[in-house]
């Protein structure tokens, strides 16, 4: 019907150019930005599980560090354990060397000095081996490793990732084993003699002792070696935890990315193509418009 109050196809040509308009709005604002999601409004389900993926990968990258911080300090003590077995290594060659007949009661006194002086070593190393500030073995400052519950490491992005190291048990046994060895080795870790002057025994002062320290040094090395061993297995299982936390958080980028990025190839298409909709509906309105013209022809 040709009509002038009613202009049917003035009316769908701008409702063309509005749709177009919307839609070339959207596909240039995805170009520009690089992501598919700008607002909820563009995709309120996809908006929602990208923003918990984020979180979980967020999570992830802050528990990776966590694992580093983790195997630091593991390495921290394993380090401290490997110099005390150096120590151990030497004692024994002193007792070894005491044991023999030949020594007079003199050598005997300058390696019982020595030994002596490894004695009270071991004590300050216990006492003062530290993780950023913080005491890792000295028993009497609440040292993280001597508490019976355990070091807990949170090693991912839920609260129910955690990992747990607790030696407690081992390092009491040491110091007691430690203790019976040198006399000069403080029970408390150091605590009570750290300044003083470390206590004399006569571990080497004669061939029988001298052989029964090799033995009683036998037995600490393995208590020390028993706590290495669970340092090591700590520190493995935390590498490995690290692997896979890399690993979950590079599908989840992935996932992510799905989701949240835009794909250029198809925005690049849907512009072109929305761009030439509102060219041939600027055209058509144009036209339309002048529709209402040729009423005019009509009366005359």
């Amino acid at each position: 019907m040709l009509s002038i109050n009613t202009n049917a196809a003035s009316m769908a040509a701008v409702n063309a150019i509005n749709t177009s308009n919307a839609s070339l709005s959207q596909s240039m604002e995805r170009l520009a930005t690089g992501n598919r999601i700008n607002s909820s409004s563009d995709d309120a389900a996809g908006k929602q599980i990208a923003n918990r993926l984020t979180a979980q990968a967020s999570g992830m990258a802050v528990a990776q560090r966590n694992i580093a911080d983790a195997t630091a300090m593991l390495q921290t003590a394993d380090g401290m354990f490997d110099e005390m077995n150096d120590i151990l290594g030497r004692m024994k060659d002193l007792s070894t060397q005491a044991a023999n007949g030949t020594y007079s009661d003199d050598d005997r006194a300058a390696m019982q000095s020595e030994f002596d002086e490894l004695g009270e070593e071991m004590s300050d190393m216990l006492q003062n081996t530290t993780y950023g500030g913080t005491n890792l073995f000295n028993k009497s400052a609440s040292g993280l490793f001597t508490g019976t519950s355990g070091v807990t490491f949170q090693v991912g992005s839920e609260s129910t990732d955690q990992m747990t190291v607790n030696i407690s048990t081992q390092v009491s046994d040491l110091a007691t084993s430690l203790s019976a060895l040198s006399a000069s080795f403080k029970g408390d870790y150091g605590t009570n003699g750290a300044s003083g002057t470390a206590a004399s025994g006569k571990e080497l002062m004669s061939s029988a002792s001298a052989t029964a320290t090799i033995s009683a040094i036998s037995d600490v090395m393995s208590d020390v070696g028993k706590i290495q061993s669970t340092l090591g297995a700590s520190i493995n299982r935390l590498n490995d935890t690290a692997s896979n936390l890399q690993s979950m958080q590079d599908n989840t980028n992935v996932a992510i990315g799905n989701i949240m990025d835009t794909d250029y190839a198809l925005e690049a298409s849907n512009m072109s193509k929305e761009q030439v909709l509102m060219q041939t509906s600027i055209s058509m309105l144009k036209q339309s418009n002048s529709m209402s013209g040729m009423v005019s022809s009509l009366l005359q």
